[in-house]
């Protein structure tokens, strides 16, 4: 049995057209059903539903043998395990970016507040997110000096109560920002999803891994 981790939501919708084109159908709709493990049409492979923050680390302990994760998760997810010494993404294999749930990670803040001229300053500007390590990194690269907050939801509300100077977040068509009077002020990376795969699993089921993950690699392509 194969097991392949998605989260609902984007990521899940996104992924369906990939899975079609690879022969692969889902029996069950997440959102009509309260199911965690939904049936596929075939019978060698399973879909496991996490939240997708936990979706590298099912994959990573053998919860599942593959999965599809943004970059943005697969970056927190790596530098924290960086951090707690077991060696990053050590045991998850990427093999492939799917070009799926695309967006941005960027810098935004009110209106009025001048983010330009508080990097040229060297002034200490107070952030929220909770991508931490991705931001830690960035503003460590351009030197600018932050202190980092560390938010689950609702990141728009951090500047508006004065919680923070800015927010570091995903960013898709901009109408949540706008809504909320806020500015896009930089763009840190383009992030997409990706394929991840234990790497003892393809090892042992590598003929049926291997034929998967070629599988998806004919399907983006032909997307392009």
């Amino acid at each position: 049995m194969i097991t392949l981790a998605l989260s609902k939501g984007r990521i899940f919708d996104d992924s369906l057209p990939l899975l079609a084109a690879a022969g692969i159908e889902v029996l069950d709709d997440p959102e009509k059903s309260r199911k965690l493990i939904l049936a596929t049409n075939r019978s060698d492979l399973r879909v496991v539903l996490v939240r997708a923050t936990d979706v590298p680390t099912y994959v990573q302990h053998g919860g599942a043998d593959l999965g599809v994760a943004g970059l943005d998760v697969l970056l927190e997810h790596g530098a924290e395990h960086s951090a707690g010494g077991a060696g990053g993404n050590a045991g998850l294999y990427r093999p492939l970016d799917l070009r799926i749930a695309r967006c941005r990670m960027s810098v935004a803040t009110r209106e009025d507040f001048d983010y330009a001229a508080a990097v040229r300053q060297g002034s200490r500007i107070r952030v929220a997110t909770k991508y931490t390590q991705a931001a830690r990194q960035h503003f460590a690269a351009k030197g600018v000096h932050v202190d980092l907050i560390k938010l689950y939801g609702s990141m728009e509300l951090a500047p508006l109560t004065g919680l923070a100077d800015a927010i570091v977040d995903l960013v898709s068509t901009g109408s949540t920002l706008k809504a909320n009077r806020l500015v896009e002020v930089e763009r840190i990376m383009d992030i997409s999803s990706r394929l991840v795969v234990n790497a003892a699993a393809l090892k042992v089921k590598r003929e049926p891994l291997r034929a998967l993950i070629d599988a998806f690699e004919r399907a983006v392509e032909a997307q392009r």
